[in-house]
């Protein structure tokens, strides 16, 4: 079934899935900040722009967001021309960002005062996920509007499950974050290791993938973090403001993280050498630096 849709933010991730929804035969009315992305999107997919959110979000049955941090998520939303001023009673705001647990509470009482579901809905999968429409949403929210909601996210999504009320779907993100900084961090030692045994990477690889070591991260990352290439993913300025968020959340919640916070400072030595726009996989460049 056709809806009309919103899509607000066409970074790295928002292009992507606000392609799928518009392939999907959703009409899809988009706002980016830069509006030279907005013209870029619509020289490849069919769909309309405006120039606010409050614009975009005008009579649409569907609002998805996929922005910076926090505070976008604020200007783009509650602000001045934000899109919670024009939502219409009965629709479902769908916040792709990665953001704080708070932040999510706080825009789904916004809505429930306004008469609209809200879902916070951080995705994982990567660029690549977008691309493939394959992506992995963690929601949380009202049943309800989940319900009403997953149909559309699955344009763009593998794998879209509920976790729980407001604020559930970023906790789980956090979770998600945390637990690919140690596996990077791990995959990188494993792979420095092995080059320094003087063992063939490509052979090992293709061992331990097969047993208990595998992850997607060994699968899809050991070939480029071999040739030092880092332009294939989520940045490392990305991963840090996702790390700090999960430290500030286990320090109101007692969760104590150790690895995690190690490997943040590593990710802050890869932004020292330069690095704030490779991919997580570079902290084997940490590494091969000596």
């Amino acid at each position: 079934m056709s809806c009309k849709v919103a899509f607000i933010g066409l970074g790295v991730m928002g292009f992507p899935m606000a392609g799928h929804l518009a392939n999907a035969g959703h009409s899809v009315t988009v706002y980016n900040r830069t509006q030279a992305k907005a013209t870029q999107w619509l020289e490849k997919f069919k769909g309309d722009s405006a120039a606010t959110p409050a614009e975009a979000a005008e009579g649409a049955d569907y609002i998805f967001s996929c922005v910076g941090n926090d505070d976008d998520l604020r200007e783009v939303t509650i602000g001045e021309h934000g899109a919670f001023q024009s939502v219409r009673a009965g629709a479902v705001f769908i916040d792709n960002t990665t953001t704080s647990a708070i932040v999510a509470r706080e825009l789904s009482a916004a809505a429930a005062e306004k008469g609209f579901g809200f879902i916070d809905a951080p995705v994982s999968g990567g660029q690549a996920g977008a691309e493939n429409g394959k992506l992995t949403v963690m929601c949380g929210g009202d049943q309800a509007a989940f319900d009403k909601a997953r149909p559309v996210i699955e344009s763009f999504a593998a794998s879209v499950k509920l976790l729980g009320p407001s604020g559930y779907g970023q906790l789980t993100k956090m979770v998600n974050q945390i637990c690919i900084a140690g596996l990077v961090q791990a995959l990188s030692e494993g792979i420095h290791f092995a080059k320094h045994a003087g063992l063939d990477v490509e052979k090992v690889i293709d061992v331990i993938s097969k047993g208990a070591a595998q992850s997607w991260q060994m699968e899809n990352r050991y070939k480029t973090m071999m040739n030092n290439e880092f332009e294939f993913g989520f940045a490392v300025d990305w991963m840090r403001k996702d790390l700090g968020i999960a430290m500030e959340e286990a320090g109101k919640n007692g969760a104590t993280l150790p690895v995690t916070k190690i490997v943040d400072g590593y990710y802050a030595k890869v932004q020292e050498m330069g690095g704030n726009r490779w991919d997580t996989s570079s902290l084997i460049a940490l590494l091969e630096k000596g």
